[in-house]
């Protein structure tokens, strides 16, 4: 049996059309199907209106592709003024014929749409097409210009033969429409017949609101099938896609200091790298923000940017209190190396806030970001969810080599290795703050639980919280064990105390010593002076010894002679 080849076909890519729209693009893979209608959806307020206009407008502005609004409920004066707040001038672009504005007012007593015809629809969309060369169109609603139609068979055939006639002009189109009871739309049929169904929701949820976009259907096109978080803010619309699930994140080697001498020495004497993800835990009033704060001082003190996320205090509260302690962030502000942004946790959904610190993010391209607290969050949804989008966010800020310091409270009985949040896990160092009650007293000790890719210290450090910074002190480890506060100053005095007795005894030994060796010294002198005193009176004995056998011998010499029993004339004596 011949087995046929295997046929390679080339894949074909759908053409697409860039929004513009702040993450929008990245979760559709390149926009929306170029030369086709797309369906806008949702209910009231979710903004469908924004985002065709805005898909409009940065077509217009950045792709140079001009568009075309027709609107059947809002006139051309109420969308000047109702986008005017997000920084879009359209009478500007309307002056340039990059866009045309229309209101059609659909009513069958005058015929404008026609009862079931939809020509003179189509002559008056072709003239504003045509009139300035318009590559994009948005009708905006569709309810109103069918909600005549009661004939589902005429009302399905009417929107193919419009959505037919827009894909003939081979304009990219977006179609809103209102979101009907259990349906996508109010008829149902509008997302059959469209290419892409992109659903806007707006729901509130613990009388906190969020906007979710969600693409329903995508033909000829992979795309997310997820729930994206979008903010709308004075910028237009950002969308929030997920988390990466591939890990594929460079890693940095570079290490940046904590803002702590002795914090940095228990890092393997380097500090963290750069780009990873540090969590700091403890109970309330360890001193968890005054060492982000030293963080942020040594980041900014490099020339980097820091942006610091407060959730609890504002940005005047925190230069002030770090002011108490030595750290001068106003400087830092000023230079705008420091950014604080403060906000309440209940003020935004969990999507919204991530939504926010993304554009924040973005905006201020920092090196260094801190989160303070992320607990806080709990408040804001459930702890999965919490925990959904703080990965979400740990993973936005590796991929763009940020260094992540997050402060978490803990509660004083929960156990050591677990966090409010679940984050211990995702954090490549993490620190822990917690504080001692002995003695009448409440001291704070720190030390590292783990630190991946480095050695690290495992000895506990007492935390001090000085007028000039932090400090990390050795604790005493004695017999009675840990001392840390008053108790290891008074045994750190009492030693001190009992090394300089011991000091001034040694000192008084030595001055005994010193004075017995003199005195010993002077003795052996003495003797040395004695035992030479000795010698010169033997030595003087000896020559007079000598000196007497000498004439003793020259004596009997000379009487001997006198007798003549020596040779040679005999001598005179006189």
């Amino acid at each position: 049996m011949i087995q046929a080849p295997d046929l390679v076909l080339p894949r074909r890519t759908l053409k697409k059309a860039l929004t513009g729209i702040e993450g929008f693009d990245e979760v559709t893979s390149g926009g929306l199907p170029q030369g086709r209608p797309s369906l806008v959806c949702g209910s009231a307020g979710c903004g469908k209106t924004l985002f065709a206009m805005e898909f409009l407008v940065r077509g217009a502005v950045e792709f140079g592709e001009p568009g075309v609004f027709v609107a059947f409920e809002e006139t051309e004066k109420d969308l000047v003024e109702n986008v005017a707040s997000l920084g879009f001038d359209l009478q500007d672009l309307v002056d340039q014929k990059l866009l045309a504005l229309d209101h059609i007012t659909v009513d069958r007593s005058q015929g404008e749409a026609g009862e079931y015809d939809l020509e003179g629809l189509f002559v008056r969309l072709g003239f504003a097409i045509d009139s300035i060369g318009a590559k994009r169109i948005v009708l905006d609603t569709l309810e109103t210009l069918f909600g005549g139609l009661e004939n589902d068979a005429m009302l399905r055939s009417e929107l193919q033969r419009l959505f037919r006639w827009l894909k003939e002009k081979g304009i990219t189109a977006v179609i809103t429409a209102e979101r009907g009871d259990g349906l996508l739309t109010r008829q149902g049929l509008e997302e059959y017949v469209s290419d892409c169904v992109i659903l806007l929701d707006h729901r509130v949820s613990d009388q906190v609101s969020t906007r979710r976009l969600r693409i329903v259907k995508y033909r000829g096109s992979l795309h997310g099938t997820n729930e994206y978080p979008f903010l709308i803010d004075e910028d237009g619309i950002t969308v929030m896609p997920l988390t990466s699930t591939s890990l594929d994140h460079d890693t940095l080697v570079e290490r940046v200091p904590t803002g702590v001498e002795e914090l940095d020495q228990m890092l393997s004497g380097l500090g963290l790298y750069r780009g990873s993800s540090v969590l700091l835990s403890g109970t309330s009033g360890t001193g968890k923000s005054s060492l982000a704060a030293h963080f942020a001082h040594a980041t900014c003190a490099r020339g980097e940017r820091c942006l610091y996320f407060a959730f609890e205090e504002s940005p005047s509260q925190i230069v002030r209190n770090m002011a108490s302690i030595g750290l001068d962030l106003k400087k830092h502000l000023d230079s705008d190396h420091l950014r604080i942004v403060s906000a309440r946790p209940s003020h935004y959904g969990l999507e919204m806030h991530l939504a926010t610190m993304l554009k924040e993010i973005k905006r201020f391209s920092p090196h260094s970001v801190i989160i303070d607290p992320i607990t806080t969050f709990i408040a804001v949804g459930s702890a999965s969810d919490s925990q959904a989008m703080l990965i979400r966010l740990v993973d936005l800020l590796k991929e763009r080599g940020i260094t992540a310091y997050f402060t978490s409270l803990t509660q004083g009985n929960r156990e050591l290795e677990a966090t409010e949040v679940g984050m211990s896990s995702l954090m490549d160092t993490w620190l822990f703050v917690r504080a001692m009650e002995t003695d009448g007293e409440r001291n704070r000790l720190l030390y590292v639980l783990k630190s991946r890719g480095m050695a690290h210290s495992n000895q506990v450090r007492e935390f001090l919280i000085t007028s000039c910074g932090i400090r990390l002190a050795d604790v005493y480890l004695g017999p009675q064990g840990v001392l840390t506060g008053s108790a290891r100053m008074a045994r750190e005095e009492k030693e001190r105390s009992e090394a300089l007795a011991c000091e001034q005894q040694s000192k008084k030994d030595r001055i005994l010593s010193e004075r017995r060796a003199t005195a010993i010294e002077a003795q052996i002198a003495a003797l040395h002076a004695e035992l030479a005193a000795e010698k010169l009176e033997l030595q003087q004995s000896e020559d007079e010894r000598s000196g007497v056998v000498l004439e003793q011998t020259a004596s009997r010499e000379a009487m001997a002679r006198s007798r003549g029993h020596l040779n040679g004339p005999a001598t005179e004596l006189p």
